[in-house]
């Protein structure tokens, strides 16, 4: 799947619309509020989930994702997370732009270090934050490479 075409239900925003959106957005301050509304819109999770299987180990702040899995051998990967924080939680928004709704084998040729640099996130997110992203980006390269055969 290109990020032509439409965006996982998890989000509504494709990598290249992300992208745009960030090049309009005049300040970081602006840009912190649109990650946090990505957060806003993620689905909820229910309590279950909050659970010891799917919180992430390396993030600061509590993250739990969860992956649904499609058939066959290459299976397309919707995830759903949460956080207990909200700007986390918004870059679980940006994460699942560039993963849900991705076949496995798509997720593990993702270059999330460039889309990374490419937001700008690395001068604007804490040391902390910045290992929590990626804590969360093995994560869900751990499923993909899990659920593909």
């Amino acid at each position: 799947m290109s990020d032509a075409q439409s965006a996982s239900p998890a989000n509504r925003y494709s990598t290249d619309e992300l992208l745009e959106i960030f090049q309009m957005l005049g300040s970081w301050e602006e840009r912190y509020r649109f990650i946090i509304d990505l957060g806003h819109q993620l689905p909820p999770l229910s309590e279950d989930e909050h659970n010891d299987q799917t919180r992430v180990d390396g993030c600061m702040s509590q993250v739990w994702l969860t992956t649904d899995v499609g058939e066959g051998s290459d299976p397309v990967l919707h995830f759903r997370g949460d956080s207990d924080a909200h700007i986390v939680k918004g870059l679980i928004g940006v994460l699942f732009t560039a993963f849900s709704g991705r076949r496995a084998s798509e997720i593990l040729a993702t270059d999330v270090e460039g889309l990374f640099d490419q937001l700008g996130l690395g001068q604007h997110i804490s040391m902390n934050r910045r290992n929590g992203f990626y804590a969360m980006v093995q994560r869900i390269k751990q499923q993909a490479a899990l659920h593909r055969a």
